[in-house]
């Protein structure tokens, strides 16, 4: 019989690749979304929907109990579910933090507890990176987030990992990129328009992947069973602002783009009036002190052998491939002339 999984978030645009690599490999996969989730990328017929509604407990355990009774547990979830830019910072602790303890605890409440359960977690709940000799992060590595969104994540790590016997698999992600992805489409816009802005005078290497490549990942990582352990996920090398400047303005036909530099303390000052005006409008900035902290970091580069070792991760995309193939789907679907 196929296995089930279950992928929460599975509306954004990383569960929206997760839920296709799913149904790509025979899985029964079930997509977890809200009454307001947009189902532009989940149109597939073979999708079973499942609405969650993880701000009401009591309504949450309903929709979990039901389904669980209806075709049984999920024999993989991956929660995907997540907040990385909040009008209120406390946000951060509610959804990356709290919904994930609850949907554990129900799990385990239920008796549907699943042979590996992986969280979506990130980079940033590392904190700032090694700007002196820039090594990267490795399994030995001692997490110290320095924004409010990698506490939330760390939190939400830690309480996996104070459950004795419960199996799990956590992905520390780097910067995910691809096709109906927004915040890195801003800068492929405004280098096709001539001008690369970048932040900060000093050596700066970034790491990427590829969505295809980290939904593959996923499912290769619950089909090798949970280790109870933490895995980077990035292409295993790093560039630097100037090399995803040229790759992307080689795609694009940009001959010549400006690169244009701002100092930190300037970034700061427009991130805090972001913020502000972000609140007043109760709408999430993405420019907020949160994400300066984040934008000033320098060195973003990790280890990933341990999941090259447990579960065979060889992402198969180049970032000059992966926005090669990002452009073709911005141009198609009208975003980027």
């Amino acid at each position: 019989m196929a296995k089930r999984i279950l992928v929460t978030g599975a509306g954004g645009f990383i569960g929206g690749f997760i839920v296709a690599e799913a149904l790509k490999r025979g899985f029964e996969t079930w997509a977890a979304v809200r009454s307001t989730t947009s189902l532009e990328f989940l149109t597939d017929k073979r999708i079973h929907l499942i609405e969650l509604d993880f701000s009401n407990s009591d309504t949450l355990r309903s929709q979990l109990a039901e389904a669980i009774t209806a075709g049984g547990k999920w024999d993989y979830v991956v929660h995907n579910l997540g907040a990385t830019k909040c009008v209120n910072f406390l946000d951060f602790n509610r959804v990356n933090y709290e919904y994930m303890r609850t949907l554990v605890d129900m799990l385990i409440e239920l008796d549907a507890v699943p042979e590996n359960f992986l969280l979506m977690s990130s980079l940033s709940a590392m904190g700032e990176g090694d700007e002196k000799t820039y090594k990267p992060f490795t399994a030995k590595s001692i997490p110290m987030p320095n924004t409010r969104y990698g506490v939330s994540k760390l939190k939400a790590e830690t309480y996996l990992q104070m459950k004795e016997g419960f199996p799990f698999t956590i992905f520390r992600c780097t910067g995910v990129y691809g096709p109906h992805e927004r915040d890195y489409f801003m800068m492929i816009k405004s280098i096709a328009s001539g001008f690369d802005f970048s932040v900060g005078f000093r050596k700066q290497m970034l790491t990427f992947v590829y969505v295809k490549d980290l939904a593959a990942a996923v499912i290769d990582a619950l089909e090798r069973g949970a280790h109870r352990k933490a895995y980077f996920i990035a292409e295993p090398r790093a560039y630097t602002q100037s090399e995803f400047r040229r790759i992307v303005a080689k795609k694009i036909g940009k001959r010549i783009v400006l690169p244009v530099c701002c100092p930190l303390w300037v970034v700061y000052a427009v991130s805090v009036i972001a913020e502000w005006i972000g609140k007043l409008r109760l709408k999430p900035s993405t420019l907020n002190r949160d994400k300066f902290k984040i934008m000033r970091q320098r060195n973003w580069q990790c280890d990933v052998s341990e999941a090259q070792c447990d579960f065979g991760f060889a992402p198969q995309y180049t970032l000059e491939k992966g926005i090669s193939e990002a452009v073709d789907w911005y141009k198609s679907a009208g975003w980027l002339k």
